[in-house]
């Protein structure tokens, strides 16, 4: 109960306080109160998300990929989400979409294979909720992939690890 009124309360206060985002991206870290995240994992093939503390599960999302979802990232502009070990960076109460965490690809692994490659390994991987101003229905924003090579959760799954997770979690993703 008490976890539920904490995320009413926070998603007012985005949805009201707009002008204090900057701030309320610096403060939303996880209070231990929420028992915050310290791993977050993608499941690329079942298009799922796990938060785990600890080595136990404590919340599941359904999420959606890149257009191109098989595969790891190359490359810019080949709408693939990446494969590997990453780190949750910067958060952004004011991005396009409902909330966007940074994932913080590319790595230096990443940087290597493209530049073998001639190519730009692109970047801007974030974790996000929906379109603020969406193109589309809801349901199809929740059952195909349709970012650049992004997660994307619901808004209210967005929400939830937004307040569960904080900066430097690791977060790997499985084919």
């Amino acid at each position: 109960m008490a976890h539920l009124l904490l995320k009413s309360v926070f998603l007012a206060a985005l949805l009201a306080l707009p002008v204090f985002a900057d701030s309320i991206s610096e403060r939303a870290a996880p209070d231990s109160a929420l028992l915050a995240a310290d791993r977050v994992i993608v499941h690329k093939s079942e298009r799922r998300m796990e938060l785990q503390r600890g080595g136990r599960t404590i919340a599941n999302y359904k999420v959606s990929l890149g257009l191109n979802p098989n595969g790891h990232k190359q490359r810019e502009g080949d709408f693939r989400t990446p494969e590997g070990s990453y780190r949750l960076t910067r958060r952004n109460a004011r991005s396009e979409f409902f909330l966007s965490v940074m994932v913080s690809y590319p790595e230096p692994a990443d940087l290597a294979l493209a530049r073998r490659n001639g190519w730009s390994p692109g970047g801007l991987i974030m974790v996000h909720g929906l379109p603020n101003a969406p193109k589309y229905s809801r349901d199809r924003y929740l059952n195909t992939d349709w970012t650049d090579g992004c997660i994307a959760l619901s808004n209210e799954d967005m929400l939830d690890f937004w307040l569960l997770t904080g900066p430097d979690t690791p977060i790997e993703i499985h084919p």
